[in-house]
Protein backbone atom coordinates (compact mmCIF):
# COMPACT_ATOMS: atom_id res chain seq x y z
CA UNK A 1 0.00 0.00 0.00
CA UNK A 2 1.42 3.28 -0.91
CA UNK A 3 1.59 5.81 1.78
CA UNK A 4 1.71 9.62 1.26
CA UNK A 5 4.58 11.54 1.14
CA UNK A 6 5.43 13.72 4.10
CA UNK A 7 6.01 17.21 3.16
CA UNK A 8 8.96 18.68 4.86
CA UNK A 9 9.11 22.46 5.57
CA UNK A 10 12.84 24.42 5.48
CA UNK A 11 14.14 25.57 8.61
CA UNK A 12 16.82 28.04 9.91
CA UNK A 13 20.15 26.91 9.24
CA UNK A 14 21.46 25.05 12.77
CA UNK A 15 24.39 27.39 12.92
CA UNK A 16 21.93 30.52 12.76
CA UNK A 17 19.70 28.44 15.28
CA UNK A 18 22.32 27.90 17.71
CA UNK A 19 23.22 31.76 17.81
CA UNK A 20 19.82 32.79 18.15
CA UNK A 21 19.19 30.49 21.12
CA UNK A 22 22.46 32.09 22.51
CA UNK A 23 23.98 28.48 22.83
CA UNK A 24 26.95 29.07 20.81
CA UNK A 25 28.83 32.61 20.20
CA UNK A 26 29.79 33.87 17.20
CA UNK A 27 33.45 33.01 17.41
CA UNK A 28 32.54 29.05 18.11
CA UNK A 29 30.44 29.27 14.93
CA UNK A 30 33.57 30.67 12.80
CA UNK A 31 35.57 27.73 14.74
CA UNK A 32 33.30 24.53 13.92
CA UNK A 33 32.72 26.03 10.51
CA UNK A 34 36.65 26.15 9.86
CA UNK A 35 36.88 22.17 10.82
CA UNK A 36 34.21 21.29 8.63
CA UNK A 37 36.13 22.69 5.82
CA UNK A 38 38.51 20.18 6.37
CA UNK A 39 35.96 17.35 7.70
CA UNK A 40 33.15 15.68 6.57
CA UNK A 41 31.31 15.39 9.63
CA UNK A 42 28.55 17.78 10.07
CA UNK A 43 28.30 21.25 11.90
CA UNK A 44 26.56 19.73 15.19
CA UNK A 45 28.37 16.56 15.64
CA UNK A 46 31.86 19.23 15.06
CA UNK A 47 30.42 21.65 17.72
CA UNK A 48 29.74 18.72 20.54
CA UNK A 49 33.49 17.22 19.23
CA UNK A 50 34.91 20.92 19.68
CA UNK A 51 33.01 20.85 23.49
CA UNK A 52 30.88 23.84 22.58
CA UNK A 53 27.48 22.25 23.73
CA UNK A 54 26.42 18.86 25.06
CA UNK A 55 24.26 15.97 22.48
CA UNK A 56 21.29 16.64 25.00
CA UNK A 57 21.14 20.59 24.54
CA UNK A 58 21.97 20.54 20.40
CA UNK A 59 18.96 17.39 20.61
CA UNK A 60 17.02 20.11 22.57
CA UNK A 61 17.47 23.18 20.45
CA UNK A 62 17.32 21.57 17.26
CA UNK A 63 13.44 19.89 18.74
CA UNK A 64 12.40 23.52 19.75
CA UNK A 65 13.60 24.82 16.30
CA UNK A 66 11.99 22.01 14.19
CA UNK A 67 9.26 21.30 15.62
CA UNK A 68 9.82 17.77 15.86
CA UNK A 69 9.37 15.51 19.03
CA UNK A 70 13.44 14.63 19.97
CA UNK A 71 13.37 11.74 22.35
CA UNK A 72 16.78 9.86 24.46
CA UNK A 73 17.68 6.88 22.83
CA UNK A 74 19.25 5.70 26.65
CA UNK A 75 15.17 5.59 28.18
CA UNK A 76 13.98 3.67 24.76
CA UNK A 77 13.11 -0.05 24.57
CA UNK A 78 13.97 -0.60 20.55
CA UNK A 79 10.94 -2.79 18.56
CA UNK A 80 13.18 -5.64 17.20
CA UNK A 81 10.54 -5.83 13.98
CA UNK A 82 11.32 -2.55 13.18
CA UNK A 83 15.18 -3.28 13.23
CA UNK A 84 14.71 -5.89 11.19
CA UNK A 85 13.60 -3.93 8.31
CA UNK A 86 16.80 -1.84 7.73
CA UNK A 87 20.19 -3.13 7.63
CA UNK A 88 23.14 -1.58 9.48
CA UNK A 89 25.37 -0.76 7.09
CA UNK A 90 21.83 1.49 6.16
CA UNK A 91 21.10 3.05 9.07
CA UNK A 92 24.83 3.67 10.23
CA UNK A 93 25.13 5.67 6.60
CA UNK A 94 22.16 7.87 6.81
CA UNK A 95 22.50 8.08 10.59
CA UNK A 96 19.32 6.91 11.56
CA UNK A 97 17.28 4.24 13.84
CA UNK A 98 14.55 2.63 13.57
CA UNK A 99 12.11 2.46 16.85
CA UNK A 100 8.81 0.79 16.43
CA UNK A 101 6.75 -0.66 13.89
CA UNK A 102 2.79 -0.40 13.87
CA UNK A 103 1.79 -3.07 11.71
CA UNK A 104 -2.32 -1.94 12.37
CA UNK A 105 -1.58 1.73 11.21
CA UNK A 106 1.56 0.94 8.97
CA UNK A 107 3.71 3.28 10.66
CA UNK A 108 7.40 2.94 11.24
CA UNK A 109 8.71 5.62 13.55
CA UNK A 110 12.81 6.49 13.09
CA UNK A 111 15.19 8.61 15.28
CA UNK A 112 17.11 10.54 12.72
CA UNK A 113 19.39 13.10 13.86
CA UNK A 114 18.71 15.26 11.13
CA UNK A 115 14.37 14.90 10.59
CA UNK A 116 14.39 17.02 7.31
CA UNK A 117 17.21 15.14 5.94
CA UNK A 118 15.32 14.33 2.48
CA UNK A 119 17.34 12.11 0.76
CA UNK A 120 17.94 9.74 3.94
CA UNK A 121 13.82 9.62 4.39
CA UNK A 122 13.81 8.78 0.53
CA UNK A 123 15.88 6.41 0.60
CA UNK A 124 14.35 4.41 3.35
CA UNK A 125 10.82 4.48 1.49
CA UNK A 126 12.38 3.18 -1.65
CA UNK A 127 13.87 0.39 0.78
CA UNK A 128 10.59 -0.65 2.56
CA UNK A 129 8.62 0.02 -1.13
CA UNK A 130 6.32 2.86 0.43
CA UNK A 131 4.34 0.19 2.77
CA UNK A 132 5.22 2.49 5.91
CA UNK A 133 4.52 6.13 6.58
CA UNK A 134 7.40 7.06 8.30
CA UNK A 135 6.84 8.96 11.78
CA UNK A 136 9.94 11.16 12.72
CA UNK A 137 11.74 11.80 16.11
CA UNK A 138 14.83 13.27 16.69
CA UNK A 139 17.73 12.11 18.18
CA UNK A 140 21.38 13.00 18.76
CA UNK A 141 23.79 11.92 16.43
CA UNK A 142 26.07 10.33 18.90
CA UNK A 143 23.33 8.46 20.84
CA UNK A 144 22.02 7.06 17.03
CA UNK A 145 25.59 6.16 16.39
CA UNK A 146 25.91 4.11 19.72
CA UNK A 147 22.42 2.75 19.50
CA UNK A 148 23.24 1.18 16.42
CA UNK A 149 26.34 -0.75 17.76
CA UNK A 150 23.91 -1.92 20.36
CA UNK A 151 20.99 -3.29 18.86
CA UNK A 152 22.58 -4.39 15.65
CA UNK A 153 24.57 -7.65 15.77
CA UNK A 154 22.35 -8.75 18.83
CA UNK A 155 19.75 -10.86 19.19
CA UNK A 156 16.47 -9.48 20.23
CA UNK A 157 13.70 -11.98 20.04
CA UNK A 158 12.91 -13.81 23.59
CA UNK A 159 13.21 -17.28 22.30
CA UNK A 160 16.67 -16.38 20.70
CA UNK A 161 18.20 -14.88 23.91
CA UNK A 162 16.77 -18.07 25.76
CA UNK A 163 18.96 -20.20 22.89
CA UNK A 164 21.31 -17.77 23.34
CA UNK A 165 22.43 -18.87 27.08
CA UNK A 166 22.65 -22.16 29.22
CA UNK A 167 20.60 -21.99 32.46
CA UNK A 168 22.76 -21.31 35.56
CA UNK A 169 25.41 -19.32 33.53
CA UNK A 170 23.17 -15.93 33.19
CA UNK A 171 24.23 -13.65 35.63
CA UNK A 172 23.62 -9.55 35.83
CA UNK A 173 27.24 -6.93 35.87
CA UNK A 174 26.24 -3.73 37.26
CA UNK A 175 27.02 -1.30 33.63
CA UNK A 176 29.05 1.06 36.62
CA UNK A 177 31.76 -1.67 36.17
CA UNK A 178 32.50 -0.32 32.52
CA UNK A 179 30.48 -3.32 30.55
CA UNK A 180 28.59 -2.49 27.77
CA UNK A 181 24.96 -3.68 29.17
CA UNK A 182 23.25 -4.54 26.04
CA UNK A 183 25.69 -7.20 25.79
CA UNK A 184 24.53 -9.15 28.62
CA UNK A 185 21.61 -11.27 27.70
CA UNK A 186 19.61 -10.32 30.98
CA UNK A 187 19.43 -6.71 29.60
CA UNK A 188 17.59 -8.18 26.58
CA UNK A 189 15.72 -10.26 28.18
CA UNK A 190 13.99 -8.00 30.32
CA UNK A 191 13.60 -5.60 27.39
CA UNK A 192 12.01 -7.90 25.25
CA UNK A 193 9.69 -9.21 27.80
CA UNK A 194 8.79 -5.61 28.93
CA UNK A 195 8.20 -4.99 24.85
CA UNK A 196 6.08 -8.14 24.18
CA UNK A 197 3.79 -7.16 27.16
CA UNK A 198 3.21 -3.76 25.93
CA UNK A 199 2.62 -5.09 22.37
CA UNK A 200 -0.09 -7.67 23.72
CA UNK A 201 -1.62 -4.59 25.70
CA UNK A 202 -1.26 -6.25 29.14
CA UNK A 203 -1.81 -4.29 32.35
CA UNK A 204 0.65 -6.21 34.13
CA UNK A 205 3.16 -8.76 34.02
CA UNK A 206 3.83 -10.94 36.85
CA UNK A 207 7.24 -13.00 37.43
CA UNK A 208 6.00 -15.92 40.26
CA UNK A 209 9.38 -18.04 41.27
CA UNK A 210 7.86 -21.85 41.95
CA UNK A 211 10.43 -24.68 43.33
CA UNK A 212 11.95 -25.62 40.25
CA UNK A 213 11.40 -22.80 37.76
CA UNK A 214 10.29 -19.21 36.83
CA UNK A 215 6.64 -18.76 35.99
CA UNK A 216 5.66 -15.04 33.84
CA UNK A 217 2.22 -14.36 33.56
CA UNK A 218 0.62 -11.83 31.64
CA UNK A 219 -2.94 -9.86 32.92
CA UNK A 220 -4.47 -9.26 29.24
CA UNK A 221 -8.08 -7.66 29.27
CA UNK A 222 -8.30 -8.95 33.16
CA UNK A 223 -7.28 -12.21 32.60
CA UNK A 224 -4.14 -13.73 33.26
CA UNK A 225 -2.44 -15.66 31.12
CA UNK A 226 1.22 -17.95 31.38
CA UNK A 227 3.82 -16.85 28.56
CA UNK A 228 6.51 -18.42 29.47
CA UNK A 229 8.26 -20.76 32.20
CA UNK A 230 11.49 -20.72 32.33
CA UNK A 231 14.42 -22.29 34.26
CA UNK A 232 14.98 -20.76 38.33
CA UNK A 233 18.67 -20.27 37.67
CA UNK A 234 17.62 -17.44 35.59
CA UNK A 235 15.47 -15.83 37.90
CA UNK A 236 18.55 -13.91 40.49
CA UNK A 237 19.83 -12.37 37.21
CA UNK A 238 16.44 -10.79 36.11
CA UNK A 239 15.49 -9.85 39.82
CA UNK A 240 18.79 -7.65 40.04
CA UNK A 241 17.97 -5.87 36.52
CA UNK A 242 14.46 -5.31 37.06
CA UNK A 243 15.70 -3.58 40.82
CA UNK A 244 18.24 -1.56 39.21
CA UNK A 245 16.16 -0.67 36.57
CA UNK A 246 12.79 0.49 38.84
CA UNK A 247 15.56 2.41 41.79
CA UNK A 248 15.51 -0.44 44.56
CA UNK A 249 17.95 -1.40 46.78
CA UNK A 250 19.50 -4.68 45.10
CA UNK A 251 20.71 -6.21 48.26
CA UNK A 252 17.27 -6.41 50.49
CA UNK A 253 15.46 -9.29 49.54
CA UNK A 254 13.69 -9.93 52.60
CA UNK A 255 11.04 -6.97 52.52
CA UNK A 256 8.75 -5.86 50.21
CA UNK A 257 9.83 -2.84 47.66
CA UNK A 258 8.37 -0.53 45.70
CA UNK A 259 9.68 1.09 42.80
CA UNK A 260 9.04 2.54 38.95
CA UNK A 261 10.58 2.30 35.86
CA UNK A 262 9.74 5.22 33.14
CA UNK A 263 10.65 3.87 29.46
CA UNK A 264 9.77 4.39 25.73
CA UNK A 265 8.20 1.38 24.00
CA UNK A 266 6.61 1.05 20.64
CA UNK A 267 7.64 5.03 20.17
CA UNK A 268 5.11 6.36 23.46
CA UNK A 269 6.19 6.72 27.08
CA UNK A 270 5.34 3.70 29.29
CA UNK A 271 5.60 3.90 33.51
CA UNK A 272 5.59 0.57 34.93
CA UNK A 273 4.73 0.92 38.72
CA UNK A 274 7.21 -2.18 40.32
CA UNK A 275 6.33 -4.07 43.50
CA UNK A 276 8.19 -7.06 44.66
CA UNK A 277 7.20 -9.13 47.75
CA UNK A 278 9.29 -12.35 48.95
CA UNK A 279 8.09 -15.15 48.99
CA UNK A 280 8.92 -18.88 50.00
CA UNK A 281 10.70 -19.73 46.55
CA UNK A 282 12.29 -16.26 46.25
CA UNK A 283 10.87 -12.58 45.65
CA UNK A 284 7.97 -12.19 43.40
CA UNK A 285 7.49 -9.29 41.36
CA UNK A 286 4.72 -7.67 39.29
CA UNK A 287 4.90 -4.44 37.06
CA UNK A 288 1.75 -2.65 36.57
CA UNK A 289 2.16 -1.04 33.06
CA UNK A 290 0.50 1.90 33.00
CA UNK A 291 0.27 3.60 29.16
CA UNK A 292 -0.91 7.34 29.17
CA UNK A 293 -2.17 6.94 25.79
CA UNK A 294 -4.70 3.94 26.71
CA UNK A 295 -5.18 5.26 30.30
CA UNK A 296 -6.55 8.70 29.95
CA UNK A 297 -9.74 8.28 27.27
CA UNK A 298 -12.38 11.70 26.27
CA UNK A 299 -15.15 11.01 28.29
CA UNK A 300 -17.59 10.45 25.57
CA UNK A 301 -15.31 7.06 24.32
CA UNK A 302 -16.07 5.39 27.93
CA UNK A 303 -18.65 3.63 26.91
CA UNK A 304 -21.75 5.17 28.28
CA UNK A 305 -24.94 5.49 26.11
CA UNK A 306 -26.70 8.75 25.27
CA UNK A 307 -28.98 8.69 28.15
CA UNK A 308 -26.29 7.71 30.67
CA UNK A 309 -23.83 10.30 29.34
CA UNK A 310 -25.97 12.83 29.30
CA UNK A 311 -26.60 12.07 33.19
CA UNK A 312 -23.03 11.40 34.09
CA UNK A 313 -22.30 15.48 32.58
CA UNK A 314 -24.93 16.62 34.72
CA UNK A 315 -23.77 15.40 37.82
CA UNK A 316 -20.44 16.55 37.59
CA UNK A 317 -21.60 20.20 36.24
CA UNK A 318 -22.71 20.35 40.15
CA UNK A 319 -20.43 23.29 41.38
CA UNK A 320 -20.04 21.63 44.93
CA UNK A 321 -20.20 17.92 46.33
CA UNK A 322 -18.78 14.43 46.15
CA UNK A 323 -19.25 11.86 43.31
CA UNK A 324 -17.83 8.55 43.80
CA UNK A 325 -16.85 5.74 41.72
CA UNK A 326 -17.21 2.31 43.23
CA UNK A 327 -16.02 -1.39 41.85
CA UNK A 328 -13.77 -3.75 42.76
CA UNK A 329 -10.13 -3.16 42.15
CA UNK A 330 -8.57 -3.09 38.74
CA UNK A 331 -12.60 -2.12 37.17
CA UNK A 332 -11.32 1.03 35.50
CA UNK A 333 -12.20 3.62 38.19
CA UNK A 334 -8.69 5.82 38.04
CA UNK A 335 -9.37 5.30 34.51
CA UNK A 336 -12.57 6.96 34.64
CA UNK A 337 -11.87 9.73 37.20
CA UNK A 338 -9.57 10.68 35.05
CA UNK A 339 -11.91 10.74 31.82
CA UNK A 340 -14.16 13.07 34.24
CA UNK A 341 -11.17 15.31 35.09
CA UNK A 342 -9.81 15.34 31.57
CA UNK A 343 -13.50 16.64 30.90
CA UNK A 344 -13.41 19.78 33.34
CA UNK A 345 -9.94 20.82 33.09
CA UNK A 346 -9.16 24.09 32.00
CA UNK A 347 -7.30 27.47 32.95
CA UNK A 348 -10.34 28.45 34.61
CA UNK A 349 -10.38 26.35 37.68
CA UNK A 350 -7.80 24.79 40.19
CA UNK A 351 -7.97 20.84 39.72
CA UNK A 352 -5.63 19.00 42.99
CA UNK A 353 -5.53 15.68 43.31
CA UNK A 354 -3.88 13.25 46.26
CA UNK A 355 -3.53 9.58 45.03
CA UNK A 356 -1.86 6.62 45.85
CA UNK A 357 0.48 6.67 43.41
CA UNK A 358 -0.09 9.04 40.51
CA UNK A 359 -0.54 6.90 37.75
CA UNK A 360 -0.93 9.52 34.80
CA UNK A 361 0.41 12.94 34.44
CA UNK A 362 -2.10 15.39 33.57
CA UNK A 363 -1.44 19.17 32.43
CA UNK A 364 -3.07 22.05 34.40
CA UNK A 365 -4.03 19.76 37.46
CA UNK A 366 -1.93 19.54 40.52
CA UNK A 367 -0.83 16.19 41.16
CA UNK A 368 0.48 14.77 44.86
CA UNK A 369 1.17 11.18 45.75
CA UNK A 370 0.31 10.06 49.61
CA UNK A 371 3.64 9.50 51.42
CA UNK A 372 3.43 7.79 54.37
CA UNK A 373 7.33 8.24 55.12
CA UNK A 374 6.52 11.92 55.03
CA UNK A 375 3.27 11.67 57.28
CA UNK A 376 1.21 12.64 54.35
CA UNK A 377 -2.14 10.41 54.33
CA UNK A 378 -5.49 11.06 52.42
CA UNK A 379 -7.08 12.97 55.41
CA UNK A 380 -3.71 15.30 56.43
CA UNK A 381 -3.46 15.69 52.55
CA UNK A 382 -6.77 16.80 51.88
CA UNK A 383 -6.29 18.98 54.89
CA UNK A 384 -3.24 20.64 53.29
CA UNK A 385 -5.08 20.94 49.94
CA UNK A 386 -7.54 23.19 51.36
CA UNK A 387 -5.23 25.44 52.04
CA UNK A 388 -4.14 25.64 47.69
CA UNK A 389 -7.53 26.94 46.79
CA UNK A 390 -9.05 24.22 45.15
CA UNK A 391 -12.29 24.27 43.11
CA UNK A 392 -12.03 20.19 42.19
CA UNK A 393 -10.31 18.10 44.36
CA UNK A 394 -9.66 13.80 43.85
CA UNK A 395 -8.76 11.59 46.27
CA UNK A 396 -7.58 8.39 45.32
CA UNK A 397 -9.50 6.23 47.40
CA UNK A 398 -11.63 6.82 50.49
CA UNK A 399 -10.36 3.81 52.89
CA UNK A 400 -11.62 4.90 56.80
CA UNK A 401 -13.31 7.19 58.90
CA UNK A 402 -11.02 10.20 58.89
CA UNK A 403 -10.55 10.00 55.15
CA UNK A 404 -14.38 10.26 54.30
CA UNK A 405 -14.52 13.07 56.72
CA UNK A 406 -12.51 15.35 54.99
CA UNK A 407 -13.59 14.70 51.93
CA UNK A 408 -17.16 15.59 52.94
CA UNK A 409 -16.16 18.45 54.94
CA UNK A 410 -14.25 19.69 51.60
CA UNK A 411 -17.74 19.22 49.69
CA UNK A 412 -19.37 21.30 52.92
CA UNK A 413 -17.48 23.97 51.93
CA UNK A 414 -18.15 24.63 48.68
CA UNK A 415 -15.64 22.06 46.74
CA UNK A 416 -16.53 19.66 44.44
CA UNK A 417 -15.19 16.24 44.93
CA UNK A 418 -14.15 13.11 43.25
CA UNK A 419 -13.43 9.64 44.58
CA UNK A 420 -13.09 5.81 44.73
CA UNK A 421 -14.79 3.47 47.23
CA UNK A 422 -14.76 -0.26 47.35
CA UNK A 423 -18.32 -1.65 46.97
CA UNK A 424 -19.76 -3.70 44.95
CA UNK A 425 -23.31 -1.60 43.33
CA UNK A 426 -23.83 2.10 43.48
CA UNK A 427 -26.29 1.92 46.13
CA UNK A 428 -24.12 0.27 47.80
CA UNK A 429 -22.30 2.71 48.95
CA UNK A 430 -24.58 4.45 50.89
CA UNK A 431 -24.40 1.36 53.85
CA UNK A 432 -20.80 1.66 53.44
CA UNK A 433 -20.57 5.06 54.12
CA UNK A 434 -22.49 4.55 57.09
CA UNK A 435 -20.75 1.97 58.18
CA UNK A 436 -17.20 4.10 57.77
CA UNK A 437 -19.23 6.42 60.33
CA UNK A 438 -20.32 9.21 57.90
CA UNK A 439 -23.67 10.34 59.49
CA UNK A 440 -26.51 9.94 57.45
CA UNK A 441 -27.79 14.31 57.90
CA UNK A 442 -24.23 14.91 56.62
CA UNK A 443 -24.50 12.59 53.51
CA UNK A 444 -27.45 14.11 52.22
CA UNK A 445 -27.10 16.85 50.51
CA UNK A 446 -23.65 16.23 50.10
CA UNK A 447 -23.08 13.14 48.49
CA UNK A 448 -24.50 14.16 44.32
CA UNK A 449 -23.49 11.30 42.43
CA UNK A 450 -22.04 7.35 42.10
CA UNK A 451 -20.93 5.65 39.39
CA UNK A 452 -20.26 1.79 39.77
CA UNK A 453 -18.96 -0.23 36.87
CA UNK A 454 -17.27 -3.33 35.86
CA UNK A 455 -14.61 -3.99 32.89
CA UNK A 456 -15.77 -6.71 30.39
CA UNK A 457 -13.79 -7.75 27.49
CA UNK A 458 -15.18 -7.08 24.15
CA UNK A 459 -15.27 -10.10 21.19
CA UNK A 460 -12.53 -10.12 18.83
CA UNK A 461 -14.16 -8.97 15.19
CA UNK A 462 -11.91 -11.13 13.35
CA UNK A 463 -12.95 -14.73 14.81
CA UNK A 464 -16.76 -14.06 17.01
CA UNK A 465 -18.78 -16.48 15.82
CA UNK A 466 -22.94 -16.32 16.14
CA UNK A 467 -25.92 -18.40 17.62
CA UNK A 468 -29.33 -18.53 18.18
CA UNK A 469 -29.84 -18.15 21.82
CA UNK A 470 -31.28 -21.19 24.05
CA UNK A 471 -34.20 -21.29 25.98
CA UNK A 472 -32.10 -19.63 29.40
CA UNK A 473 -29.95 -17.28 27.60
CA UNK A 474 -33.52 -15.72 26.22
CA UNK A 475 -34.61 -15.64 29.95
CA UNK A 476 -31.57 -14.13 30.75
CA UNK A 477 -31.71 -11.61 28.35
CA UNK A 478 -35.73 -11.04 28.63
CA UNK A 479 -36.04 -11.73 24.85
CA UNK A 480 -39.38 -13.62 23.60
CA UNK A 481 -39.70 -16.87 21.55
CA UNK A 482 -39.91 -15.86 18.68
CA UNK A 483 -37.37 -12.97 18.75
CA UNK A 484 -34.67 -13.33 16.14
CA UNK A 485 -31.84 -11.61 17.96
CA UNK A 486 -28.65 -13.37 17.01
CA UNK A 487 -25.67 -13.78 19.87
CA UNK A 488 -21.74 -14.06 19.61
CA UNK A 489 -19.60 -16.28 21.11
CA UNK A 490 -16.04 -16.29 21.96
CA UNK A 491 -13.75 -18.51 19.57
CA UNK A 492 -9.94 -17.47 19.26
CA UNK A 493 -7.70 -16.48 16.47
CA UNK A 494 -3.99 -15.37 15.60
CA UNK A 495 -5.48 -12.11 15.86
CA UNK A 496 -6.51 -12.24 19.50
CA UNK A 497 -3.62 -14.60 20.47
CA UNK A 498 -6.65 -17.48 20.66
CA UNK A 499 -8.15 -15.43 23.69
CA UNK A 500 -11.24 -14.79 21.79
CA UNK A 501 -11.80 -11.43 23.19
CA UNK A 502 -9.42 -7.89 22.19
CA UNK A 503 -9.84 -5.02 24.45
CA UNK A 504 -12.25 -4.20 27.25
CA UNK A 505 -14.82 -1.65 27.54
CA UNK A 506 -17.11 -0.32 31.15
CA UNK A 507 -19.99 -1.27 31.48
CA UNK A 508 -21.47 1.68 34.08
CA UNK A 509 -24.76 1.79 36.81
CA UNK A 510 -25.27 5.68 37.56
CA UNK A 511 -27.24 7.13 40.59
CA UNK A 512 -28.18 10.55 40.46
CA UNK A 513 -28.82 11.97 44.10
CA UNK A 514 -32.23 14.32 44.12
CA UNK A 515 -33.81 15.26 47.63
CA UNK A 516 -35.99 12.35 47.10
CA UNK A 517 -32.88 9.69 48.32
CA UNK A 518 -31.42 12.56 50.01
CA UNK A 519 -34.93 12.17 52.38
CA UNK A 520 -34.10 8.75 52.33
CA UNK A 521 -31.06 8.61 52.87
CA UNK A 522 -31.23 10.72 56.21
CA UNK A 523 -34.42 8.49 57.31
CA UNK A 524 -31.62 5.55 56.84
CA UNK A 525 -34.02 3.48 54.64
CA UNK A 526 -32.91 0.39 53.89
CA UNK A 527 -31.21 -1.02 50.20
CA UNK A 528 -34.18 -2.28 49.19
CA UNK A 529 -35.93 1.21 49.38
CA UNK A 530 -33.42 3.22 47.67
CA UNK A 531 -33.10 0.35 44.94
CA UNK A 532 -37.07 0.41 44.25
CA UNK A 533 -36.91 4.29 44.15
CA UNK A 534 -34.01 4.32 41.89
CA UNK A 535 -35.68 2.49 39.54
CA UNK A 536 -38.54 4.60 39.72
CA UNK A 537 -36.56 7.14 38.75
CA UNK A 538 -34.87 5.47 35.66
CA UNK A 539 -31.84 3.85 37.37
CA UNK A 540 -30.24 1.51 34.74
CA UNK A 541 -28.31 -1.70 37.01
CA UNK A 542 -25.21 -3.04 35.75
CA UNK A 543 -26.92 -6.49 34.59
CA UNK A 544 -29.14 -4.05 32.31
CA UNK A 545 -25.80 -2.55 30.73
CA UNK A 546 -24.12 -5.76 30.41
CA UNK A 547 -27.35 -6.88 28.68
CA UNK A 548 -27.31 -4.08 26.19
CA UNK A 549 -23.65 -4.90 25.12
CA UNK A 550 -25.12 -8.39 24.84
CA UNK A 551 -27.67 -7.49 22.23
CA UNK A 552 -25.91 -4.85 20.31
CA UNK A 553 -22.64 -8.11 19.14
CA UNK A 554 -20.33 -6.21 21.78
CA UNK A 555 -19.43 -9.44 24.15
CA UNK A 556 -21.17 -12.71 25.16
CA UNK A 557 -23.00 -13.70 27.87
CA UNK A 558 -20.26 -15.97 28.93
CA UNK A 559 -18.35 -12.85 29.69
CA UNK A 560 -21.18 -10.88 31.31
CA UNK A 561 -21.55 -13.62 33.43
CA UNK A 562 -18.37 -13.88 34.64
CA UNK A 563 -18.24 -10.39 35.78
CA UNK A 564 -21.42 -9.64 37.26
CA UNK A 565 -24.24 -12.11 38.48
CA UNK A 566 -27.16 -12.41 36.18
CA UNK A 567 -29.35 -15.02 38.26
CA UNK A 568 -31.63 -12.28 40.10
CA UNK A 569 -32.69 -11.20 36.46
CA UNK A 570 -34.35 -14.81 35.55
CA UNK A 571 -35.79 -15.27 39.06
CA UNK A 572 -37.34 -11.49 39.06
CA UNK A 573 -38.24 -12.01 35.24
CA UNK A 574 -35.58 -9.32 34.01
CA UNK A 575 -36.60 -6.47 35.37
CA UNK A 576 -33.34 -5.60 37.24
Amino acid sequence: MNMPETHIQPHQPLGQLLLSKGVISEDQLHIALQEQKKSAQSLGQLLVRLGFLSDATLRDVLSAGTGQESIDLATVIIDPSAIALIPQDFARRHQLLPLALDSYKNELTLALADPDNIIALDQVRALLKNKYHLVRQLASESDILRAIDQYYGFELSIDGILHEIEPGEMEYQNPLQGINEFSQPVVRLIDALLTEAVQQNASDIHFEPESGFLRIRYRVDGVLHQVRSLHKSFWPAMVVRIKVMSGMNIAESRAPQDGRISLRLSGRPIDFRVASHPTTHGENFVLRILDRQRGIVPIEQIGLDGIELATLKSIISKPEGIVLVTGPTGSGKTTTLYSILGHINNETVNIMTLEDPVEYPIPLIRQNSVNESAKLDFASGIRSLMRQDPDIILVGEIRDHPTAEMAFRAAMTGHQVYSTLHTNSAIGAIPRLLDIGILPDIMAGNLIGIVAQRLIRILCPHCKTSYPPDDKERALLGLCADDSTILYRATGCPQCKQHGYQGRRAIMEILKMDSDFDDLIARRATLRDLKACALEKGFRPLARDGIRRILQGQTSVAEVSRVIDLSDRISTGSQT
